[in-house]
């Protein structure tokens, strides 16, 4: 008899196969790893990012990489460890917001009627107040913090991914694979995870990485309107701090723009992973690669007047 575990690692190792064998992912992948690694080990050899170490507002040099804050600070230290709280509080709030989305809209349109009202009705409202005022209004009157901020961030940011799950849960509903597990005797929410998660295991791919960036953007604008604990170093209060600083005013470009280059790096990042995910897990767009390295191979280029070759 086989493992089931054997299929886990089969699985595995196809998808790293897969990111390898395309460039966006594989891209997009090594940006993510360089900073994890930063911000797993990165923080055992910066020291101290609150220490007062040299001359204010000194100018990158040997001895200080990105230079000095207003205060005297390491700009390097402390961007290497503001990675670890932002990339923390980002991909966790990336997950729960996936998470409860899933849990209210997989619900809502897998048992319909009364209880799919309910649910849509709650999370309806959700999507019609804009998030980020209310993400601003909450952080206001609750006590700061990165536990705070990622609450906020949950409960702000899970109804759009709640509304689309629940479209899809109601396209999958009626299908034979489902009405089979019900004719079995099968427990609705064995149904749910066993059968309707795993075909949307793509879209629940793309929810997380998609909402990681929001979460990302989010903590970081929140905290540099100062409604983040401004006495934690995270890539929020770094720029929070550059702002209240005159950072622009003084020229010290240095004490906001790594910063700010690391936030957008992360965001690309994810954004090549996402892309890179869809054509690893599109089929038509896999025969349309496959039909464009055939022609590379044969010395044909490709034209506008090539019929394209779709499943």
């Amino acid at each position: 008899m086989s493992d089931p575990r054997d299929n886990v690692r089969t699985g595995w190792s196809a998808w790293a196969w897969a990111i390898r064998r395309d460039r966006k992912a594989s891209i997009g992948a090594a940006l993510l790893l360089f900073f994890a690694a930063l911000a797993l080990i990165g923080p055992w050899f910066t020291g101290d990012p609150d220490a007062l170490v040299g001359v204010p507002l000194q100018a990158p040099s040997a001895a200080h990489w990105l230079g000095t804050t207003a205060q005297g600070q390491d700009v390097f230290a402390q961007l290497v460890v503001g990675t670890r709280i932002s990339l923390a509080i980002g991909f966790g709030v990336g997950l729960f917001v996936v998470l409860l989305g899933a849990l209210v809209g997989v619900t809502a349109g897998y048992f319909g009627g009364k209880v799919d009202a309910l649910l849509s009705l709650v999370f309806n409202v959700f999507l019609v107040i804009p998030g980020l005022p209310l993400a601003i209004v909450i952080a206001a009157y609750l006590p700061s913090g990165p536990l705070t901020l990622a609450l906020v961030l949950v409960v702000t940011g899970w109804a759009w991914n709640a509304r689309v799950l629940r479209a899809q849960t109601l396209a999958y509903r009626n299908r034979d694979f489902v009405s089979a597990a019900i004719v079995t005797g099968e427990s609705s929410a064995r149904i749910i995870v066993r059968e309707i998660l795993p075909a949307m295991s793509s879209l629940l791919l793309a929810q997380v990485i998609g909402s990681t960036i929001y979460a990302i953007g989010a903590q970081v604008g929140l905290e540099f309107l100062g409604l983040g604990d401004v006495s934690r170093v995270t890539w929020g209060t770094n720029l929070y701090w550059a702002q209240n600083d005159s950072a622009l005013l003084t020229g010290a470009w240095w004490t906001f723009a790594p910063t700010g280059l690391a936030v957008a790096l992360v965001g690309f990042a994810l954004s090549l992973l996402n892309s890179g995910f869809d054509e690893i897990t599109n089929p038509r767009l896999e025969m349309e690669r496959a039909w464009r390295r055939e022609l590379r191979r044969t010395g044909q280029v490709p034209g506008e007047s090539t019929p394209v070759v779709r499943g």
